[in-house]
């Protein structure tokens, strides 16, 4: 079963206005369950709106959203369940923190669930493991905590409650190199350890290329392709003629082969390009 699947959705803001314009036209994906999918697109092309969809915090003009099967409009006062099912990461997560201790924070989500005693604080620390924060952290104010401290606090929040699907907007913006490794990381051992279902939105390629199993690609409202991340990745031309780029290492492989040296277009890590280029040598 797809943990994820869009059927024909359409939506737009302000719709009775004149001059609106879909921010969803049509859409339909599916995503299967387990593994990363990245969710890339220039701005405006509908992202942050699909992933909305997915979370129930916008409905459908028309159109189904589905999480395991199941239309998650069928039942509207049951609303709020998705959203534990379907736990979103939006963008600078750490400006929502409020609680006096960093695990408060954390347990804010599952408490709500009505979660308690040793099942939630079981939650607390499994989550922050995760998240790359130590026990130390987890008593101090989260107003005293770095950025990218709080935001592993914020992603720690949504862990907790173990949802089935986990989605994060742009969940490493703003951090440097070492910040974006400490929280991409941790998102795909919870990933992998878990059998999460983890769909990430970023403008960084670099990030999709090397975290992501697949990618979605959208533009001006609609789904582009849909495929593993090597085949999105050797695409360059079409990725361009919708402005966006491809990974760095994934241009240098197509400079190799202008000057003779063929490695292939569908390098997108560099880890891969040095196997290549050492197997060739």
């Amino acid at each position: 079963m797809n943990a994820i699947e869009l059927k024909n959705v359409t939506f737009t803001y302000g719709k009775h206005m004149p001059g609106a314009v879909p921010a969803l036209d049509d859409v339909s994906i599916q995503v299967k369950s387990g593994g990363i999918t990245g969710l890339i697109g220039h701005t405006g092309s509908g992202k942050s709106t699909l992933v909305q969809m997915l979370n129930g915090l916008l409905k459908p003009d028309s159109g189904t959203v589905l999480l395991d099967g199941i239309d998650i409009w069928a039942e509207p006062k049951k609303i709020r369940e998705v959203r534990f099912k379907a736990g979103l990461v939006m963008q600078y997560p750490e400006y929502q923190l409020f609680a006096e201790t960093a695990a408060e924070d954390i347990a804010f989500g599952p408490r709500n669930m009505g979660l308690e005693g040793e099942e939630l604080d079981r939650r607390v620390r499994e989550a922050a493991r995760f998240a790359g924060l130590s026990e130390e952290i987890l008593g101090k104010s989260p107003f005293d905590l770095s950025g990218g401290q709080k935001r592993r606090v914020a992603l720690a929040g949504v862990i907790a409650m173990s949802p089935k699907i986990l989605i994060l907007d742009e969940p490493a913006a703003g951090l440097d190199p070492e910040g974006r490794r400490d929280i991409l990381g941790g998102v795909k051992r919870f990933s992998r350890e878990s059998g999460t279902t983890v769909l990430i939105v970023s403008h960084s390629m670099e990030d999709m290329a090397m975290y992501c199993d697949d990618v979605i690609v959208m533009a001006h409202a609609k789904i582009l392709m849909h495929r593993p991340t090597a085949e999105v990745f050797s695409r360059a031309e079409e990725l361009a003629a919708v402005g966006l780029d491809v990974p760095l290492i994934t241009r240098v492989a197509a400079a190799l082969r202008k000057n003779g040296v063929d490695i292939g277009l569908d390098v997108y890590t560099v880890d891969y390009a040095a196997d290549k280029i050492l197997g060739m040598l």
